[in-house]
């Protein structure tokens, strides 16, 4: 059972986003989950930065680091009193920084996602 306190926005999970976290070594769930706790009260984890390509800081992205690799989980805060997880995933390409085109078109895909479940969810 998910208990929300009077403040906290609901979060809601897009496609594989939890089973995909609950993949990640314990200490990176740790790191995310905090992160994601912290944006249902409205505020923001340290290692968490907008998503480049988003047009806005409301696609945010925490990265952490362990044992060499790097891990990631996206969420929005674009709507008002839901926060949605919409991939959480391990960065395996060697190119740098940047998110690999896979990542962002399910990004974008699970984006539109929310944004139909959220409009659903106000009728």
């Amino acid at each position: 059972m998910n208990f929300i306190l009077p403040n906290e926005k609901q979060v809601i999970w897009i496609g594989s986003s939890l089973k995909d976290l609950k993949d990640f070594p314990g200490d990176v769930i740790d790191v995310m989950g905090y992160a994601i706790h912290l944006a249902q009260q409205g505020d923001k984890h340290p290692d968490t930065k907008p998503l480049k390509g988003f047009g806005s800081a409301k696609t945010l992205e925490v990265v952490d680091d362990h044992k060499g690799s790097t891990y990631r989980a996206v969420y929005t805060v674009k709507f008002e009193d839901v926060v949605y997880v919409l991939h959480c995933f391990q960065k395996k390409s060697k190119s740098g920084s940047a998110t690999p085109k896979p990542d962002i078109d399910l990004i974008r895909q699970r984006l539109k996602d929310a944004e139909s479940l959220y409009k659903s969810s106000k009728k």
